[in-house]
């Protein structure tokens, strides 16, 4: 590497490209899948984070309603 460069000439900004929209994991523990999979089998492989969405969405409306969120 050299010692010192030169950046007189750069522009800022110029590569970067806003992200439309960032997807966090959310990691499950091994005793959480297995309870979820379950269901997921039952409903002809249905992904677990399908069922998951769904009882978290549920649980919002519920907290929602009781005014704890």
């Amino acid at each position: 590497m050299k010692k010192e460069y030169d950046f007189s000439k750069g522009e800022r900004g110029k590569f970067y490209r806003p992200a439309k929209k960032l997807e966090i994991p959310v990691y499950l523990s091994g005793e959480v899948k297995k309870f979820f999979a379950a269901p997921a089998g039952r409903r002809g492989n249905v992904n677990i984070d399908r069922v998951v969405n769904k009882i978290l969405k549920k649980e919002i409306e519920r907290l929602k309603a009781i005014g704890s969120l």
